[in-house]
């Protein structure tokens, strides 16, 4: 749904994308599959260091106990550190690890209501920007913006029984800049609990991806009022990434599929329980997909795009 997906100022502002017809096509295959995860959420590449980095929550995504971990793992799928930096180990806290984001050295991971920064050389902790003033529920995903600063987003979600709730109004982007000073970028109830987020360079805009049951795919400018909607999919989204030919790649756990999408092509791959926050090997053009639920990570290989016909 790329056509719905390109760039431009003024056609955000228009009218909602309408549906476009999905073709599928051929599905990217398997290349690996890792396992021995604790409840994997997110995976980022490391193109310097040409190695993943997987979080852990290991066990309740809104616990605070302090075990959750980051792995460090091959791009053939081979896991180099299981604990490479683990909650309660060297004055390090992470709780219930989730999104990820790396700037230099340093690994970024959004953990409940705080935002953790790591050295990934020696694990030393960096930074801890505690969110818990703006009573910040349920952070997911995070990334870098144009501006270098982080944006994460907050789900809002809250325990409830043996499953989970949502919070009314907690629907919200925040950013932290350079000097780790945290606002609130976006609050609006149109993010509809927002999971996923990804900088979309050239369109100088970020794409995010609800995990309510509405099937939208949003974009959001810094400074605007409101996301919009720029396409659909099967809803229950997870993650996103943008590829360097813009094609899109989304994760859904209402169908259990990725998805990369391209014009009217949708190129799928099924069969994938609790898909949550992808990690794009640039070098190979594989994609780790953590399977949540199943403590695995999939490692798929990303086929190359169709021409035009």
């Amino acid at each position: 749904m790329l056509g719905a997906l390109a760039c431009g100022g003024a056609k955000d502002a228009a009218k909602p994308a309408s549906k476009v017809p999905v073709v599928d096509s051929t599905a990217p295959g398997r290349a690996a599959t890792a396992t021995g995860f604790k409840t994997p959420e997110s995976v980022r590449y490391d193109s310097a260091g040409d190695v993943f980095y997987v979080s852990n929550i290991n066990g309740s995504p809104l616990a605070k106990d302090n075990n959750g971990f980051i792995s460090r793992m091959k791009p053939d799928g081979t896991i180099d550190s299981l604990q490479l930096i683990a909650g309660g180990r060297d004055g390090v806290t992470l709780n219930a690890p989730k999104g990820l984001a790396l700037i230099g050295d340093t690994l970024w991971v959004a953990d409940i209501d705080a935002v953790r920064g790591f050295n990934v050389k020696t694990g030393a902790v960096v930074a801890n920007v505690d969110l818990t003033s703006f009573k910040a529920v349920f952070l997911n995903d995070i990334c870098v913006g144009g501006d270098g600063a982080l944006y994460v987003t907050d789900t809002g979600l809250k325990p409830s029984g043996e499953t989970m709730a949502h919070v009314p109004g907690a629907d919200r982007i925040f950013r932290i800049d350079t000097k780790h000073q945290a606002t609130i970028a976006l609050a609006s109830d149109s993010l509809h609990w927002p999971n996923g987020i990804t900088w979309d360079e050239s369109g100088k805009r970020f794409i995010i991806v609800p995990y309510d049951k509405v099937p939208q795919i949003l974009a959001w400018r810094p400074g605007s009022p409101e996301p919009v909607i720029i396409g659909y999919g099967s809803g229950q989204f997870d993650g996103v990434e943008i590829l360097a030919d813009r094609r899109l790649i989304l994760t859904s756990w209402a169908d259990s599929t990725v998805s990369i999408r391209d014009g009217n092509v949708r190129q799928a791959i099924k069969d994938l329980p609790s898909p949550a926050d992808i990690g794009v090997d640039t070098r190979r053009m594989h994609l780790a997909v953590p399977l949540l639920t199943k403590d695995r990570v999939e490692i798929l290989t990303i086929p190359a795009r169709k021409a035009a016909q």
